[in-house]
């Protein structure tokens, strides 16, 4: 017993005196020092290897779904059947709504303090309170909103400029039925300017047209010294009376 008792005592001398070997606390000491040997860690970033920037997997699933409607569509429109006509209704309702170029650049450049790159534009100070429409062109109205319902033709000085009421995007720029060349601007809130019966287009599609830059030239009447454009407002799916927001007489 006494043997025994003598070899611990020992044991915790010799442990002592390795333990005074160290100048650093115990809890200040490294595991390879604590521990006599190296301890082995993993890092799950010590690869070179980057996180790839899409899923493969989920990449050709979306691909595979979006292969199936166009299929669906297809065969909808193919087909004279009945049962495929929500399906035709809802893809063309789809296809005829406009996209709101205006309205996202507004909401981008209120987000981000400056306006779209594709939209590029000068930042000007605008007052807060309700907004003033610049008018297209003065001149006299030949035409009333009462008889036509959709717009009015405006009797001005022959090749007078006619200009945006406000600004917005310029979503269509070429020649319509009944109208000639004529532009339509779509604005922030969703509202379009129309004008038509232009001798001459000034714009571009997709410009970004301030209030008060010319869209074109007022197109001349036959035997006359006067020009004469047509001017309409869209909200929606209905005109209003231009007479209502900007006065030209």
């Amino acid at each position: 017993m006494n043997k025994r008792a003598r070899e611990i005592r020992k044991r915790i001398e010799k442990r002592k005196r390795e333990a005074g070997r160290f100048s650093l606390p115990f809890e200040h000491m490294t595991d390879e020092e604590r521990y006599g040997q190296p301890v082995i860690t993993y890092d799950r970033y010590a690869t070179d290897e980057k996180p790839p920037l899409f899923r493969k997997e989920l990449f050709l699933l979306k691909t595979f779904f979006s292969a199936c409607l166009v299929l669906v569509a297809a065969i909808a429109f193919k087909n004279p059947s009945e049962t495929f006509q929500p399906i035709r209704s809802f893809v063309k309702q789809t296809m005829e709504q406009e996209f709101q170029f205006a309205a996202v650049s507004k909401w981008y450049e209120q987000q981000f303090g400056e306006p779209l790159a594709i939209f590029p534009t000068k930042k000007t100070e605008k007052p807060s309170d309700s907004p003033s429409y610049a008018v297209p062109a003065t001149g006299r109205v030949l035409e009333k909103f009462t008889e036509n319902g959709q717009g009015i033709m405006v009797e001005t000085n022959s090749n007078a400029s006619v200009e945006a009421m406000n600004e917005g995007i310029v979503i269509f720029a070429g020649t319509k039925d009944r109208l000639g060349k004529t532009v339509i601007i779509q604005h922030a809130d969703g509202s379009e300017s129309w004008y038509g019966n232009l001798g001459t287009i000034t714009v571009k599609l997709y410009d970004f047209v301030e209030a008060g830059k010319e869209v074109g030239k007022a197109a001349k009447e036959t035997n006359s010294a006067k020009g004469v454009f047509y001017f309409a407002i869209k909200q929606g799916d209905h005109f209003i009376d231009p007479i209502q927001v900007i006065p030209f007489e």
